[in-house]
């Protein structure tokens, strides 16, 4: 999963740069697809344009923007079926080389946990 927010990328990187991100996903999207890796990968619309929904009063209520108390926000994330948490944390490694901010690498889980 990548996080932060397509505003603050071309603020900080500029559109160069976002412009080769992008390239560079696709390109990993293409290597983990011919390596028979790749699951799913989306990119996500940002933040600003997502709703909140809460539950206030006994009803939910919907609101404009991301979760108030976060500072960064899901910008996409690939699903990889890999042999190892080891090579999962290798295709990050390659994505953190790029991209400069932190990768979140989680299971998908198959079943809920014990309790």
């Amino acid at each position: 999963m990548t996080f932060g927010s397509a505003e603050a990328g071309l603020a900080t990187m500029g559109k160069e740069w976002m412009v080769e991100m992008i390239q560079f996903m696709r390109k990993l999207d293409d290597d983990l697809r011919t390596s028979g890796e790749l699951v799913s990968a989306e990119g996500l619309a940002d933040g600003s344009q997502a709703k909140t929904v809460r539950f206030q009063n006994g009803i939910p209520v919907p609101t404009d923007g991301p979760y108030a108390e976060s500072k960064e926000s899901l910008v996409g994330y690939w699903i990889v079926d890999v042999e190892s948490e080891e090579r999962a944390v290798e295709i990050a490694s390659r994505i953190v080389a790029f991209v400069k901010v932190p990768i979140e690498v989680r299971r998908v889980m198959d079943a809920p946990p014990e309790f």
